[in-house]
């Protein structure tokens, strides 16, 4: 277990970080940057979902056929336009070089689809892939993507950091992709370096000369690292710390509301696979105090699904959907047999301060409730591998969508997709499903909108994830550093996109 300071010890070295001495600062290369992740990456494997430090660095290494802007509008990346028509998508590639020297063509794309779609393949869009009922290459510049079924959200999904295309000719067991920077050596759950790959196909990028890439899985280490200027940007700034850093004159703070934090449960057995009981911990937990807990007032309630109030999707009628309500818990609890009260454990991590401060007050908000649960605090890696095998009654979780579209959030309530520990494990509702992939099907605006109103009212009902919280998701880095930005909504997990326009003097 990663060890971890005392929350009145960081809340104490937090004040003090602002009075820290620069003097033992490391000797500085201008151009080179480094990057204070909150994880060592378990795995940066392309298509494998590792958690979101993983696919910052993913972002570093690879390109998928889009991705997104600095204003959160989708854009072109390995392909320069794409067109629908009924069921297929045809992307146009733009002149790209993949890091072996080879030039990504159709096939390219076509034989990662086939990869990611195979029998026994544990990547994170497999299910989806799955859909395509086949790839067409007409020339080495064309890609025809045709689905089983019209399917809207395709352009979307080929910008996740899930989904990069990789060259066929990748040696047996490496991945070559095309991204801004090569992964030039790691020390084993200490640090990467990456330096610029010089044939990447936006001319003059990327600025940078170099990449160090080291972990600090503890918070206030990597506060004080960014401090000292040993490290000149980190993500993952602490809550208690974002004051403090934005006041710095010689620092900056790039925040963004649109990460959140979400419950998960086992529904394989008992007594989480009930929907009654899942709804009694939705209604047992005040929201409030989470917030000022986990995130010292720097986040907002969140009782309904993840769909934010600035988005056309967003349904107002189901803003309470989750509200606190305590004697609502324990009636359902009654009424799924549990009148005595359940015993259970909840998983988190100590790795994260937001997840162990979130879990804690979990677990005193459901003993008030009857449901009396044990703590389970692994590093961040044992908590993944976990999650997926489903060992584990219920589980505290914090992430982005994986787009601000509302096909996005289908990956934490879709139980028909292969077990990932960022969903419940063994639970699925077949009518979410169906309405999601409805959804999906519809061009229609508006009648998307009625898809999923009501599969949010579902959704709110069968509670196969329990949304917690917004929370501020923040950057900081030294005034020196430039051309690094965090995007914006649920796109801040993408943030890693702008390393290629990143420089530091």
């Amino acid at each position: 277990m990663v060890p971890t300071l005392s929350r009145r010890a960081a809340i104490g070295a937090a004040a003090a970080l602002p009075f820290l001495k620069m003097p033992g600062a490391r000797a500085r290369t201008p151009g080179v940057l480094t990057f204070g992740l909150s994880s060592f990456p378990p795995s940066i494997q392309p298509w494998v979902n590792g958690g979101t430090a993983a696919a910052t660095v993913k972002l570093m290494i690879y390109r998928g056929l889009t991705s997104y802007g600095t204003d959160g509008q989708l854009r072109g990346e390995l392909a320069e336009s794409w067109s629908q028509e009924g069921n297929a998508w045809t992307f146009r590639l733009r002149d790209a070089t993949f890091q072996n020297g080879e030039k990504v063509t159709a096939a390219d794309v076509k034989w990662t689809i086939e990869q990611v779609a195979a029998e026994r393949s544990t990547a994170y869009f497999r299910a989806e892939m799955q859909g395509v009922d086949r790839v067409e290459t007409p020339d080495d510049r064309t890609v025809r993507i045709v689905t089983k079924q019209p399917v809207v959200t395709l352009p979307i999904w080929m910008a996740s950091y899930h989904l990069p295309i990789i060259s066929r000719n990748s040696a047996r067991g490496t991945f070559v992709g095309a991204g801004p920077f090569i992964l030039k050596n790691q020390e084993r759950g200490v640090s990467l370096e990456l330096e610029p790959f010089t044939g990447y196909y936006r001319p003059g990028l990327p600025r940078l000369k170099g990449l160090k890439v080291t972990a600090y899985p503890d918070e206030n280490l990597r506060v004080a690292a960014l401090q000292s200027g040993d490290v000149d940007l980190v993500e993952y700034v602490p809550w208690q710390n974002m004051d403090a850093i934005a006041a710095n004159p010689a620092l900056k703070l790039d925040a963004v509301d649109g990460a959140f934090m979400f419950l998960v449960f086992n529904g394989s057995k008992p007594p989480f696979n009930d929907a009654r009981v899942r709804r009694a911990v939705a209604h047992a937990v005040r929201r409030d105090d989470l917030v000022r807990a986990a995130f010292f007032g720097r986040g907002s309630p969140l009782e309904q699904l993840p769909v934010p109030e600035s988005s056309r999707f967003y349904n107002a009628e189901f803003k309470h959907g989750w509200r606190y309500d305590p004697d609502l818990s324990k009636r359902l609890l009654a009424e799924a047999g549990h009148a005595n009260g359940i015993t259970c454990s909840i998983l988190s991590t100590a790795q994260y301060g937001m997840h162990k401060d979130t879990a804690e007050v979990v677990q005193q908000h459901l003993a008030a409730v009857g449901i009396n649960a044990t703590l389970n605090l692994p590093d961040w890696a044992t908590r993944i591998t976990l999650g997926n095998r489903g060992q584990y009654d219920l589980a505290v979780m914090g992430t982005a969508a994986d787009s601000n579209d509302p096909d996005g959030i289908a990956n934490f309530i879709d139980g028909s997709l292969s077990p990932s520990y960022v969903r419940s494990f063994g639970l699925k509702v077949d009518r979410i499903t169906e309405l999601l992939n409805a959804g999906r099907a519809e061009f229609d605006e508006a009648k998307r909108r009625d898809i999923y109103r009501e599969m949010e009212r579902i959704a709110i009902e069968q509670a196969p994830m329990v949304g917690l919280t917004w929370r501020s998701q923040g950057y900081a880095m030294r005034r020196e550093v430039t051309g690094f930005q965090n995007l914006p909504g649920a796109l801040t997990f993408y943030s890693g996109l702008t390393f290629e326009t990143a420089n530091v003097t």
